[in-house]
C-alpha cells in the first residue's frame, strides 16, 4: 500500500514534465518552424504551385550582390532582397542599385538578432531603425520584413504589423549558406519546387547573397546556382516568378471576396 501512495507523486511529477516538454516543444516549433502560424499570420506562398519566388537575405554584398543582379537582369526576372541594416548603411550604393533594377526590396533587421528571444524596444528598435534607414536611401516605403532565422513571437509580430511590415518566411531554404557548390544548390531547390508542386503550392525561396556575420562573404556559388535555375524553368514556360507582394494582393483579394 505503501508503496502504491509513494507512485502517486512520481505519476503526477511525470505527467507534470510530459506536459511541460510538450508546451515547451510547441513553443519552439511556433517561434521557429518557418511555415508555422500559430503565432500569428506569416506570409509563406500561394496556392499556384507554377509560382516560384526567388528571395535573397542577408545582403547587401559586395561583389555577390552586384553579380547576382547581372544575372537576374540577364534573365528578366525580378526578384526579392531582404536587406540587413549595418551593410545597408555601408553600401547605399549597391541597395540603390537593387532597387533600380526593379526589386523588391524588404526589412531584414539592423544587426540580425533572433527576434523571438528580444525584448520589445529591441524589436522596434531593430525594425524601425532598417526601415527609416532603407526609406532614406531609397525614397519609397518598405512594406515586408524576414525575421532573422525565420524565428519570431507573438510580441514581435504584433510590432512589426505597428510598423506596417508584412512578416515573410519560406517553404524552400537549400542551405546556400554552407560549403556547397551551385549544382548542389540548384538541384536541392528544384527537388523541393516539385514537392511543393505536387501539394498544389507555389514555392518561396531563401538564397543568401550576403551573410550576417560580416560584409564579403562568399556567395558566387549562389550566383551561379541562380543562372541554373533560371535557365532550367525558362524552358518551361508555365513558371512564372513572382514576388511575395503578389501572394499577399491574392490573399487580399481573397478576403474581400463575398461568400455567396
Amino acid at each position: 500500500m505503501r508503496r502504491g501512495k509513494d507512485a502517486m507523486p512520481q505519476t503526477a511529477t511525470t505527467i507534470a514534465a510530459a506536459s511541460l516538454l510538450a508546451a515547451a516543444s510547441t513553443l519552439t516549433y511556433a517561434a521557429l518552424s518557418a511555415q508555422s502560424q500559430l503565432f500569428g499570420k506569416v506570409l509563406i506562398a500561394g496556392p499556384n504551385p507554377n509560382e516560384i519566388a526567388l528571395t535573397y537575405d542577408d545582403g547587401p554584398n559586395d561583389v555577390a550582390t552586384e553579380r547576382l543582379l547581372e544575372v537576374l537582369a540577364r534573365h528578366n526576372t525580378r526578384a526579392t532582397f531582404f536587406l540587413i541594416g549595418r551593410y545597408v548603411r555601408q553600401r547605399p550604393q549597391i541597395t540603390r542599385a537593387i532597387a533600380a533594377a526593379g526589386h523588391l526590396i524588404g526589412n531584414h533587421t539592423m544587426t540580425h538578432p533572433w527576434l523571438a528571444w528580444q525584448s520589445a524596444s529591441r524589436i522596434r528598435q531593430e525594425l524601425s531603425d532598417c526601415n527609416a534607414l532603407l526609406e532614406d536611401t531609397l525614397g519609397v516605403p518598405v512594406r515586408y520584413l524576414r525575421p532573422p532565422h525565420g524565428a519570431r513571437s507573438p510580441l514581435a509580430l504584433r510590432i512589426a504589423r505597428e510598423l506596417g511590415l508584412t512578416p515573410v518566411n519560406w517553404n524552400i531554404l537549400p542551405g546556400d549558406w554552407k560549403p556547397i557548390d551551385a549544382t548542389e544548390i540548384a538541384s536541392r531547390t528544384m527537388q523541393k519546387i516539385a514537392h511543393n508542386q505536387r501539394r498544389n503550392r507555389a514555392s518561396n525561396i531563401v538564397l543568401h547573397d550576403g551573410g550576417h556575420t560580416s560584409l564579403g562573404q562568399p556567395r558566387l556559388p549562389t550566383v551561379e546556382a541562380t543562372n541554373l535555375l533560371l535557365t532550367h524553368y525558362a524552358a518551361l514556360p508555365a513558371i512564372k516568378f513572382v514576388t511575395p507582394e503578389r501572394w499577399l494582393e491574392s490573399d487580399l483579394q481573397t478576403a474581400k471576396t463575398p461568400v455567396p
